[in-house]
């Protein structure tokens, strides 16, 4: 069973967005997303300065699997990509709602269409059956 925090909001591709005390947001991958690609060998952030639209490919992430888009939550403007990542992909799965966040953003519009942890969690379980 995946993790999935109560403070978050999450989207149907597996994003989760927090909301920092300046009015930025974080985002990263959802515990169900690291767990179904397995071990993550490469994960490329987004520059500080890109503009992203919600529902862009603005990162990706990259498991001996297969690689995979990871999909802005919201539209803004990046303030920060996690350069941590870089040295330790593996970060996404040990620890993929802390230090595993892949990017923090600048809201330019108020975001639609995310859902609630228990919305995310009945989405997951559907998948899952």
């Amino acid at each position: 069973m995946s993790k999935v925090p109560s403070d978050l909001k999450y989207t149907r591709t597996h994003e989760w967005l927090r909301t920092l005390p300046d009015g930025s947001v974080e985002v990263g991958i959802t515990d169900h997303a690291q767990h179904a690609l397995g071990d993550l060998v490469f994960v490329e952030v987004p520059e500080a300065g890109r503009t992203v639209a919600q529902g862009e490919p603005f990162a990706v992430v990259e498991s001996v699997k297969a690689a995979s888009d990871v999909y802005a939550p919201v539209s803004g403007e990046v303030i920060a990509g996690n350069p941590a990542l870089a040295g330790a992909p593996e970060t996404l799965n040990t620890d993929p709602y802390g230090a595993g966040w892949l990017a923090r953003l600048r809201v330019h519009t108020a975001p639609g269409a995310l859902l609630s942890a228990a919305e995310y969690g009945r989405l997951t379980t559907e998948e899952t059956d």
